[in-house]
């Protein structure tokens, strides 16, 4: 399976310049390539190919010498990058999805460029590259498995490197316990065995401080220096919440795939549900896709089982008889006339590994 593993970078000013010369050659070559599949469809109906693009490289560095100071897979994996990019719009046209087609970058949107085989490796305590030298990189773990590619990545004035590896899986001991979980606003899950995961709100916790710089921001004349520092000051205190999320669902997963040997979770579309404006942000905050992922990536490695259920009315079934209990979001308690009184989404949660075992 593959891993991927992200340390920080840091450069000295010599090896910064090289990096985002190379970032910019590769943007700019990305809009030319664009470009160039744009007017070739509107001239013939049919668009260039990946194969017919990067055959188009060598010449290309006859005329454009600054190419030559990139390292030749790095271009490469710029043409590839555009054909990703062309077969993904494809894909959501064929689905039925908003389609989103290819657009050109300017250079807050262009802010990484990939080794995809050779031009680096790891010496000590220093990433060499080619073309660009020797970065100090903190290797705060050794990668596993064998590294398939570097991809080097500059945001919010920071710099990184991450590897794409091959590993083995190894599989934890073997685990009976099945679990259903419910994902929620007031707490981010609640388990069938009853157990509560509470909502840190990293978001929420952090809303003073973000309105602040984004005045800040509305402030700054645009395109001045002062805006530009407020516009990286905001971007990294959002950087801060989103890693505060992550890494507690990185926290949480763990715990989980330990311990369990199937997971039941709803198969929540939860980019419908972030259009409801009076629970789009506690949902975000929430942070439901992040934990899901994760477990299911961890799962897959251990060797365990995540399976997704349909949500349909796993909040108002009593998991006791089976029976339609009508309540809107302000009951917080399951009350049947069977006698069987519940939490309200502990009842959701057995009915969601109820689901699962029969699906399975």
């Amino acid at each position: 399976m593959q891993r991927t593993y992200k340390f920080r970078l840091y450069p000295a000013k010599e090896e910064q310049e090289n990096i985002h010369f190379a970032l910019e050659r590769c943007r700019l070559l990305y809009n030319r390539l664009l470009a160039e599949r744009i007017a070739a469809y509107k001239q013939t109906g049919q668009s260039l190919t990946y194969y017919e693009q990067k055959a188009t490289l060598p010449e290309r560095k006859k005329y454009i010498p600054e190419l030559k100071n990139v390292h030749s897979q790095v271009l490469q994996h710029v043409v590839e990058r555009l054909d990703k990019a062309y077969q993904t719009f494809f894909r959501r046209i064929k689905t039925g999805e908003k389609a989103g087609f290819p657009r050109f970058k300017p250079e807050s949107r262009y802010n990484s460029f990939t080794y995809p085989q050779s031009g680096f490796s790891i010496e000590g305590k220093h990433l060499r590259l080619s073309k660009i030298g020797d970065v100090r990189i903190r290797l705060h773990r050794q990668p596993q498995g064998n590294i398939k590619t570097c991809t080097i990545m500059v945001k919010n004035g920071k710099y990184y490197a991450c590897f794409s590896c091959e590993v083995e899986n190894v599989p934890l001991p073997a685990s009976e316990k099945q679990i259903g979980i419910d994902l929620g606003i007031l707490r981010l899950a609640v388990t069938s065995d009853g157990e509560r995961i509470e909502s840190p709100q990293f978001l929420r916790k952090s809303e003073d401080k973000l309105k602040q710089k984004q005045r800040a921001v509305s402030k700054k004349k645009r395109g001045s220096n002062r805006r530009r520092k407020a516009v990286r000051e905001l971007a990294r205190l959002h950087e801060k919440v989103a890693n505060q999320r992550k890494d507690y669902a990185h926290q949480v997963s763990r715990k989980l795939v330990n311990e369990y040997g199937l997971f039941a979770f709803e198969d929540l579309n939860i980019q419908r549900m972030v259009k409801n404006h009076h629970l789009a942000k506690s949902i975000a905050d929430s942070g439901w896709n992040g934990l899901v992922q994760f477990v299911t990536y961890k799962a897959e490695s251990a060797g365990r089982q995540v399976v997704q259920v349909n949500p349909y009315r796993t909040s108002q079934r009593c998991s006791n008889c089976g029976e339609i209990v009508p309540k809107s979001l302000a009951v917080r308690v399951h009350q049947c006339s069977c006698g069987y009184t519940a939490d309200r989404d502990e009842n959701a949660a057995i009915n969601i590994l109820n689901l699962a075992l029969k699906n399975i």
